[in-house]
């Protein structure tokens, strides 16, 4: 037994996201979304920016912690940490280094944030004109393999035979997440509603399985959350949400050079979901919240299941709009819209929704909701998964 442990000791007190836009459209610079962000999660913390001491982030985030610092008036810049990796497979683990640096006396009030206008700079993960390609490139481009919906569709297309999962499985997914986007202001996707046909009609992104609305959104805005010590954690404004475990890292060799890893349909969640669930103590049936990042519906398919939520056998009964919708749903899922229909703001706007949903005050209410997981971006490494939960799950 030993007592290295994240569970009970650290919690959110803050939450703070701006108007999220279509990409390229916020009014607003990548750093002043940021601080936008950083200023209305302390807001909700009912503290001054001037106490935040440190700042986490990931995806190559631009704002830069000694910049935010000097901006905010940060008395004591104690902290700065960035997750490697690209996109959202770091979203959890920056929420979980921030808790880390708390834990360990680093610092007191730390800041997990995300920030992106891609008006101001190039569009996220948008291929660069280059004379020559090089590492996986060189072996995948030259074939017409460069996008991340072609690379991930292999992985899912190989998942989806190996367990005879249908297309209907994906689309529910997608249904899910444009259903409880109608009900939040600032999702992008509201007034957009999405039924059966109109999924069924979109055009391919990749074929057989990704259809436009398999795809998450691109877009600007920034997001953030504020970390303290649980013995302080009810000195703040509103109600405290207690981090029970983190997980990050990735599977044996995930990161094997042209897709040549050993278990190649995966999302790579096998090996650290159960130490998750250890330092929770807590199982996947205890999860009455959930909220998976979905760059593609494909990657929230495997991700529920190497998280153990869904058994692969009975994906195509579970995995259906009724068993997702907050109103009916033995399992709802992503229940602000997620990054498919609320903004892909990397998926931290996915621990923010499960933040208010523990603390009783979101849109879409669930009825269960002692606890709630995370799950960061699917298939890229390393990547990264959080549970959070009330007072009483301590």
């Amino acid at each position: 037994m030993t007592d290295r442990t994240l569970r009970g000791k650290v919690a959110i007190v803050g939450i703070g996201e701006t108007t999220y836009y279509k990409h390229g459209q916020s009014p607003d610079s990548e750093f002043k979304l940021a601080l936008q962000a950083v200023v209305k999660a302390c807001e909700d913390a009912g503290i001054s920016p001037h106490d935040v001491d440190g700042f986490a982030s990931y995806g190559n985030d631009r704002s830069d912690a000694p910049r935010l610092a000097s901006a905010l008036g940060t008395k004591d810049f104690r902290f700065s940490n960035m997750f490697w990796g690209g996109g959202g497979g770091g979203v959890c683990g920056a929420v979980g280094n921030a808790a880390a640096a708390v834990a360990t006396g680093m610092a007191d009030c730390v800041v997990a944030f995300r920030s992106l206008a891609q008006g101001q700079y190039a569009r996220y993960g948008r291929s660069q004109a280059a004379s020559a390609v090089m590492g996986d490139d060189a072996f995948l481009a030259p074939y017409g393999l460069m996008s991340p919906a072609q690379r991930f569709a292999m992985k899912v297309t190989r998942f989806m035979h190996d367990h005879g999962i249908r297309q209907e499985a994906l689309r529910a997914i997608s249904l899910a997440c444009y259903h409880h986007a109608q009900n939040n202001p600032n999702a992008v996707m509201k007034g957009r509603p999405l039924d059966a046909a109109k999924y069924d009609a979109s055009r391919w992104i990749i074929e057989p399985f990704f259809h436009l609305y398999d795809c998450c959104q691109e877009n600007d805005g920034a997001a953030a959350v504020i970390v303290v010590p649980a013995e302080r954690a009810k000195d703040f404004k509103g109600k405290p949400v207690y981090l029970l475990a983190c997980g990050q890292g990735s599977d044996h060799r995930s990161a094997a050079p042209v897709h040549n890893m050993p278990n190649y349909p995966s999302s790579h969640f096998n090996q650290l979901a159960p130490r998750m669930y250890e330092m929770a103590k807590l199982g996947p049936s205890d999860m009455g919240i959930v909220q998976c990042y979905e760059n593609f519906t494909g990657g929230v398919l495997m991700s529920l299941v190497e998280h153990g939520l869904v058994k692969p056998e009975q994906a195509n009964e579970v995995l259906v709009p009724e068993n997702l919708y907050v109103e009916s749903g033995k399992m709802p899922l992503n229940t602000s819209g997620g990054n498919l229909a609320e903004c892909y703001m990397h998926g931290l706007e996915l621990v923010i929704e499960a933040v208010r949903q523990i603390r009783g005050s979101a849109i879409n209410q669930v009825k269960r909701s002692d606890a709630a997981i995370v799950i960061g971006g699917p298939m890229v490494t390393p990547v990264s998964s959080l549970i959070l939960g009330s007072e009483a799950t301590l």
